[in-house]
């Protein structure tokens, strides 16, 4: 079915946007927050997507899309990074209101830490492989600017909240791998997955809700300070 991809969108956001009128988390009272790293990070992860695309990372199923394409997209593909960090934001945004505890700063730290070394021995290992390659060394950059030069104090509460973003993203990743809507080129990622979700598809989702979880806290802090 053509709309295949399309109600996968609706279905990711529409309980997130229900529930942001919910008075206990407000969670539209934070959408000011949210847009405009939104809009910074899925220009950058869209020109990566451009790219992947031209060359033949992977590839969209004709029978699961509309058939609208920008530079190469489908519709569908460019609303993907909009209602997934939607979605995984307001996962974050609720842990924070329901959930006080956290994992401690040295923690966090140690797995940013890990992460940023493993993710530089997978990209050495695995340099000419484009999707590995991008995801990884995306990924350490990424920690590593949050550890050493923003010093992200947030960290804690957003490893819990990935953990429990993995409920949805198995869902909706494995819908897409599975029917499949997204066909990718093995020879450009390290060939092993999980279901049917190639095993670099978690860590560039950790990276781009790395990103747009770091904006959100940028962005709703700018405004405490100018209030």
């Amino acid at each position: 079915m053509k709309y295949t991809y399309l109600l996968i969108n609706i279905a990711t956001i529409f309980f997130p946007v229900v529930l942001s009128f919910d008075k206990r988390v407000a969670f539209a009272k934070s959408w000011k927050f949210i847009w405009p790293g939104m809009a910074i990070t899925g220009l950058l992860f869209l020109f990566w997507d451009v790219l992947f695309t031209i060359h033949g990372v992977w590839s969209f199923n004709d029978k699961y899309i509309i058939g609208l394409k920008f530079f190469g997209l489908p519709l569908e593909e460019i609303l993907f990074f909009l209602t997934v960090p939607f979605a995984c934001i307001f996962i974050y945004v609720c842990l924070n209101h329901y959930v006080k505890w956290q994992l401690s700063r040295d923690v966090s730290r140690s797995i940013s830490g890990l992460l940023a070394l493993a993710s530089a021995f997978i990209l050495m290992d695995n340099f000419n492989k484009l999707y590995t390659a991008v995801t990884f060394s995306l990924l350490a950059i990424i920690l590593l600017l949050l550890l050493f030069v923003f010093k992200a104090n947030w960290l804690g509460r957003f490893y819990m909240a990935f953990l429990v973003s993995l409920i949805p993203f198995y869902l909706v990743n494995g819908l897409l791998t599975s029917i499949p809507v997204v066909l990718y080129n093995d020879n450009q990622n390290l060939g092993f997955r999980v279901g049917t979700i190639p095993f670099e598809d978690h860590f560039y989702s950790m990276a781009l809700l790395l990103m747009n979880v770091g904006f959100f806290e940028y962005f709703k802090k700018s405004k405490k300070l100018a209030a």
